[in-house]
């Protein structure tokens, strides 16, 4: 039998004066209550309790064994209110990967903020723009943009990116006319290769969703590098908000087509369905969706 189990039953009994009492405490029967004890007595090899009808009372051998195992047991008691407390507070290292622009603008500044409310866990952030495996990369949280297909992993829909079209005044001084998404055909389209975004831009206006195929002579995988060269007045550009914001406040790049809004790119935050829900990545779930989250996040399943 279970020796910890016999253990407690032993020491209940010499507490409350009797096996029976010790039973009902336990929520055990008496019969099974009084195994325990014989149990624990046969392993030990030594008689703990002289009982009649009517009393029972601690042999010798019985007295020094009640005071350890009462230690033993308050210790157990205690190392697992410890483990319990563990479990409670998040603490450790949470290894998180996202996109560059996304990652580097958005979540990175918001860390500091996770950090100061829970000081006991530490972030190993990864930024690229490769489709990561989050199981076989040993990864616990990842953001990804885009369409997502089915799998095992569990997915928290996020606020979709804002994308904004802006272009240099320089580059506009000389440009063809831009009233409309289909004039984008005539102009240098600064190309993110990374996405969809590569082949055709997206708009929604007056007259509903517009698709616009669009090329140029740059292209590249970095949101930072295309938005300098825009800057540098190479072309026209279509990023996240976070990314072009300071630009657009200083004026060195300039919002075009406010009236068409561009089609947002997805956000999603996945974790594996296996991975043991930690306080740690519980309170970092909690934490992406309260900053980063869209009012209808609901959980479902992705592409790993």
């Amino acid at each position: 039998m279970d020796r910890l189990a016999s253990m407690t039953v032993f020491v209940k009994a010499v507490e409350l004066g009797s096996i029976s009492a010790a039973a009902q405490e336990l929520n055990l029967s008496s019969q099974l209550a009084g195994k325990h004890l014989r149990a624990l007595e046969h392993s030990l090899g030594i008689k703990l309790l002289n009982r009649t009808t009517r009393r029972q009372h601690l042999t010798d051998s019985g007295q020094l064994f009640y005071e350890r195992a009462k230690n033993i047991l308050a210790e157990l008691e205690a190392a697992e209110s410890l483990m319990a407390e563990t479990r409670s507070v998040p603490r450790g290292r949470l290894r998180i990967s996202a996109p560059i622009t996304f990652g580097s603008h958005a979540l990175a500044p918001a860390i500091p903020q996770y950090l100061k409310r829970y000081p006991e866990v530490s972030i190993d952030l990864s930024l690229t723009n490769r489709t990561v495996d989050l199981v076989e990369e040993g990864l616990d949280v990842v953001f990804r943009t885009g369409e997502l297909r089915d799998s095992t992993l569990l997915v928290r829909a996020l606020a979709p990116l804002r994308l904004v079209l802006c272009a240099a005044p320089e580059y506009l001084k000389s440009a063809a006319e831009l009233s409309k998404p289909e004039h984008l055909q005539e102009h240098e389209c600064l190309v993110f290769t990374h996405t969809s975004l590569r082949t055709q831009w997206s708009f929604d206006g007056p007259s509903g969703r517009v698709s616009v195929p669009i090329s140029g002579r740059f292209s590249g995988d970095s949101g930072e590098a295309l938005r300098a060269a825009a800057v540098a007045g190479m072309g026209v550009l279509l990023q996240p908000l976070e990314l072009v914001s300071n630009e657009l406040d200083t004026g060195r790049l300039v919002r075009l087509l406010p009236e068409y809004e561009a089609q947002s790119r997805q956000l999603h935050l996945l974790y594996a369905p296996d991975r043991r829900m930690t306080p740690k990545l519980r309170s970092f779930l909690e934490f992406a969706l309260e900053r980063f989250g869209s009012r209808h996040g609901k959980r479902s399943r992705a592409e790993p």
